[in-house]
């Protein structure tokens, strides 16, 4: 039996099955540099399948419930699509490949794998994180929830957290 599974059990608390709402206020947010004249890309909602429908209204509910996102008449807009999770659920993604064209790409980049295998060169002991709904563990700022709305056939959202799907994204969890 793995010695760690009496500890985990005793401290369940920490290990959350799901964000229970917005994170806090942190010093670092989330933000969305455009290119110099950037304007507003709207595109309209894609056409779902009936079953596509139903999971869309029950993880837009969720989504309002925590904070997540909110009703928004921003003039920008993605839409939105489903990507099937190895374990057959449905993860909803935004289509910001519009809105990634007029974003500044961040310059800090991240370790190359390679890097990090070097790095762990001669180390006996390793561990693993992972960080459950990390892009929604940082807010964005205030100026830049606009920019991330999403169109469906239930309205229009925007998010208060970090989106999936977004450029910099990454990097911002990193630095994060």
């Amino acid at each position: 039996q793995d010695p760690w599974i009496p500890v985990v059990c005793e401290y369940s608390e920490v290990f959350l099955e799901d964000l229970p709402g917005l994170p806090p206020n942190r010093e670092i947010k989330f933000y969305i540099e455009l290119v110099p004249r950037a304007q507003p890309v709207s595109i309209p909602a894609n056409r779902m399948a009936p079953t596509e429908m139903e999971e869309l209204r029950e993880q837009l509910d969720d989504m309002l419930f925590k904070g997540f996102i909110r009703s928004s008449t921003s003039p920008w807009g993605a839409p939105i699509l489903f990507a099937k999770k190895a374990e057959g659920s449905l993860r909803l993604c935004v289509d910001y490949r519009k809105l990634n064209r007029l974003t500044v790409k961040n310059k800090y980049h991240l370790l190359r794998i390679d890097e990090l295998f070097d790095q762990l060169g001669g180390s006996r002991f390793f561990s693993k994180i992972d960080l459950r709904f990390g892009y929604h563990q940082l807010k964005i700022r205030g100026d830049d929830i606009p920019k991330t709305i999403f169109r469906t056939r239930y309205g229009h959202f925007e998010f208060l957290v970090m989106p999936f799907g977004s450029t910099n994204t990454p990097q911002h969890l990193w630095i994060s």
